[in-house]
Parts: structure tokens; sequence; C-alpha cells
């Protein structure tokens, strides 16, 4: 029995080199892997008494009762960042072999020193990573994505890390703020595909004082769909915009000194914001790097958004939760709806210079159709997004025949607009002039914001000054062609609720106030006023 206890202890001993070489590796890395390679340890100086031995032999000569083994080397720490070491198994003194230069799959670097890293988010500092022994993984680098992070990562206004991107994307080709995070959705992928859903259901009773204000219940609504996927390099989205607003009839809803559009291709609409048509938007782009952190794109569709103005007001976050259309719309982004645009351009991160041929005309009062694309206008933008907190656009453009009523009059437009955001708050503030082409020019300001102050509560208002001679079309009317400067300033709350993952609630109500000429009085009353209550049902936010 005693032989065989010995027998045994000399086995163990002798397995100890292979144990103490899988440590010193710290680990089996994967194929492609590189290590720090660890120094090789020095051997212990043998007693000059004792004539040298074998390795087999000494691993089977048992050691005598009383005396220690020699005390194991400490084990090097300069190894992967990011990398916990278990306790290390001793390593056997009587072992000579050197530490393998390369194995296969395996690159071994030569020591270095690295120095300390955070912990991976998520990851509590004093948990070892679950991986092989003495391993961690490292996580991706921001910029250097793979697989469909890579897909993501080219979504403007997508940083896969969580750091804001220099700008995101608006409606159209426009640009947003980064910190505004672009549109926001359900996001999917779907083979080579990433996809994004986005879209609300507002219901809403407004109620408007004086002679030409009204009360009605109304619902607008918008579903967007948007696919992208890289084309060797290139990159290609399809984006798709539907609106079910024109079930509320021809002539929309109430909106006191709000103008544009017709309702059936004779009368103008005045105080009421027309529907806007089922298909909103029908279009592709395609983006090429040219090199040195530019690129060009190629945009357009038989319904499509020209490079004129900012980001449409359902398309920006300081108007998120306005329940009513901005009565600048006509100033400023009216121009989202367009039966036939061709926009190319380049672009960096932080600007880009654009330029579009699109039909002039707009919409009709048939909305469920698609009218006939022409190129008879064109427009130029520039956008500079200096930080991913700031955007602003500087466009103009020259549009023929923009209102049926009107065919032989053409719009020169120019439009300059700055947006901000940061947190949850978001705003924007702009200018824009419409000069008829004959006619007067007519100026408009608009400036917005949303406060989102918690996970529910958000304070939102705009104010807008504008000079409009369309207020009394009746040629018959003393005041008609007249124009007039006009302001309306609107404050407001919601309570917003989060329902299932990216869907939304949002409970609240406005109120706006009018200032205006007292000429104005027999049409709008001394103190024309009124309010709007809303549930928002909207998918992102």
């Amino acid at each position: 029995m005693i032989s065989i206890k010995w027998l045994a202890t000399a086995a163990a001993v002798a397995m100890l080199p292979g144990m103490a070489a899988g440590q010193s590796m710290a680990g089996m890395p994967m194929p492609g892997m590189k290590m720090p390679a660890q120094p090789a340890a020095k051997p212990k100086p043998k007693p000059k008494s004792k004539p040298k031995r074998s390795p087999v032999a000494k691993h089977k000569a048992p050691q005598r009762k009383g005396t220690a083994a020699p005390a194991p080397k400490p084990m090097p720490t300069d190894t992967m960042p990011g990398m916990e070491m278990g306790t290390p198994a001793p390593a056997s003194p009587l072992s000579t072999s050197p530490m393998p230069q390369s194995m296969p799959g395996m690159d071994m670097a030569s020591p270095q020193a690295s120095p300390p890293s955070s912990p991976v988010a998520g990851t509590p500092s004093d948990q070892a990573p679950a991986a092989m022994p003495g391993m961690a993984m490292p996580m991706p680098q921001s910029g250097a994505p793979s697989g469909h992070d890579r897909s993501m990562a080219a979504m403007p206004g997508m940083d896969m890390s969580g750091t804001p991107s220099a700008f995101g994307t608006g409606s159209g080709t426009s640009r947003l703020p980064g910190a505004e995070g672009g549109m926001h959705g359900l996001h999917l992928a779907s083979g080579d595909w990433m996809v994004m859903l986005h879209g609300y259901v507002w219901g809403a009773y407004t109620d408007q004082s004086g002679p030409r204000g009204r009360d009605e219940a109304f619902v607008t609504s918008m579903a967007m769909v948007e696919a992208q996927r890289d084309l060797g390099g290139a990159r290609l989205t399809l984006r798709s915009m539907l609106s079910l607003e024109p079930l509320m009839g021809a002539k929309g809803y109430p909106s006191l000194l709000a103008t544009g559009e017709t309702a059936n291709g004779v009368t103008s609409l005045v105080d009421r914001q027309h529907p806007h048509d089922l298909f909103m938007e029908l279009a592709a782009r395609v983006d090429v790097p040219l090199g040195n952190g530019i690129t060009g794109f190629v945009y357009g569709g038989p319904v499509a958004e020209p490079a004129l103005g900012p980001s449409a007001f359902m398309h920006r976050r300081s108007a998120k939760y306005l329940p009513l259309a901005p009565i600048t719309h006509h100033w400023f982004d009216s121009t989202h709806i367009t039966y036939g645009v061709v926009t190319t351009g380049l672009n960096g991160d932080h600007w880009q210079i654009e330029g579009s041929a699109f039909r002039g005309r707009e919409p009709d009062q048939h909305r469920w159709d698609i009218e006939t694309p022409r190129l008879d206008s064109w427009s130029v933008r520039a956008t500079w997004n200096p930080s991913p907190y700031w955007s602003a656009q500087a466009s103009y453009g020259r549009i023929e025949s923009p209102e049926a009523l009107e065919p032989t009059v053409d719009e020169a437009r120019t439009t300059a607009s700055v947006q901000y955001a940061r947190g949850g708050f978001s705003a924007l503030a702009g200018v824009a002039v419409k000069n008829r082409l004959p006619g007067r020019s007519l100026t408009a300001w608009l400036g917005e914001a949303n406060w989102d102050i918690d996970d529910h509560h958000s304070l939102f208002g705009r104010v807008e000054n504008l000079t409009n001679d369309e207020l009394f079309p009746d040629p018959q009317d003393p005041f008609h062609d007249r124009p007039f400067r006009v302001t309306r300033a609107e404050l407001g709350y919601a309570f917003r609720l989060k329902l299932v993952g990216p869907v939304e609630a949002a409970i609240g109500g406005s109120g706006f106030l009018i200032a205006k000429p007292a000429a104005l009085d027999a049409a709008y009353g001394k103190s024309p006023a009124g309010w709007t209550g809303f549930i928002k049902l909207s998918l992102g936010g």
C-alpha cells in the first residue's frame, strides 16, 4: 500500500509541467487572437552536491517527509487588458520545458506593458467574463462594427457606442442635430437589410374662438417604413411614408390664420390646415463614399422632398407634441410632399451641400392619388453640424407656379434655421422669405421647443410671426390681397407613458393666443384664442 501511495504522488508530480505551461499561457485563445507571451521562468539553481538527473528520474523520486517543495514563482500580471487571472497552479521546479513560441491559430506577441482597462459596460468589475479560464473577449470598437452592427452604424444619426453622431436624419435629405437621434422607431434586421418602422395616430379636439373659429374633432396620422442595406461599399435606402388624413375630408381641420392649398380646386383654404396626401413619400437614396471622409449621394422618387427648408414639422422633436401644424408651414417646409424630385449632393460628418430639381406645383385637392411628376423647379441647400447638439441650414428655391389658383405666379423662397438638441430639450428658430414673382415679399419667423422634463412629463411651445396676404381670398372683399402681420403663440403640456417596447402614448393639450392688427377685429374678434386636447399613440416617440 505504501508503494502505491508513492507511485500516485509521483504520477501527479509528473503532470505538473503541462499544467504549469497551461496556466502561464493565460488561457487558450481563439484563432486570430493576439496574446502577449509570458517570459520564460528562470530555472532554479541546482545544488552542486547533487548529480544532475533527468526530468523523468526526478519526477519518480519520492520526496522525504518534512522536506518542503520549492515555492512557485509568481505569475506575471501584464496580460491582455481586461483579463482577470485566477490563482495559478504551482509550476514544477523540476520542469525546464520552454514556452512554446507559436501554436496553430495563435499569434504570440512579445510582452509589453498594457494600461489598465475599464470593465466592459454591463459587466461587474469583479466578475470574470464567461470565456476560457483567464481569457476576456474584447468588445467591438466603436466605428468598426461587424455583422449587423455595421449596417446599424451606417444609418445616419446612430452610433452603437451610445455617443451621439455628428448629425441625425430628418425628412427627405435634411439633417438634424446628432443628439436628436434622427428618426426613432422600431429597428429590425432582415438578412442584409436594416428596417425601421415609425409612425403615429393622433386624435384631437380643438375649440377656437371668434367669428372664424370652429370647434371640431380630427385625426392626423403617419406611417413610415425605411429599409437600408450595403451595396458593395455604397448604401441603398428605400423609404415609404403614408397618411390616412384624407379620411378627415378635403377641408382638413380648424387652425386660425393658417392658409395654403385648396379643398375643391376653386376656393383657397383659409383658417384651416389641409390634410396631407395618402402618399407622403416614395423615394430611394444611394450614398457612395468618395474618400477623405466625403460621400456623394443621389435621392429622389415620384413622391419626395426637395432640398429646401428645415426638416418637415412632423419629423422635428421640437414639434412632436404640438397638435396643430405651424401657420408658417407654407414658408418653411410645405414642399415636403412633392410629386417628382431628384436631389444630388456631397457631405461629410459636419456639412452637406445639395441641389434639387422638382415639381413646383403643390398637391391638389385629390388626396388619394399620385400626381404626374415633373421637374420644373430647383433649389439648393447647405447644412452645417458643428457638433452633435447643433444643426444649421440655409436654402433657396425657385418654385414654378406653386398655387393652382394663381398659375402665373412663381415664387422665390429663402429659408434659414438653427436647431439645438441636448438631453430632453429640442428647439428650432428660423426665418423665411416668400417672394412672389411677380408680387411682394412676405416674411415669417418661427420658434418652437420641446422639453421632456423626465420620463413622463413634457412642456412644449411655438411662437410664429408672419406677413400674410391670403386671409381674404374673395376678390370682392376690401381686404383681398392685403398683407397683415399676425402672431400666434401656443403653449402646452403632455403626459407620456411607455406602453409596449417602442410604443408610447401621450395625453395632453395646448392653448394659443393671437396678436393682430385692429383691422382684423371684425373677422377674428378682439382677442381670438383656442385650445386643443389630444391623445397621441406613436411608434418611436
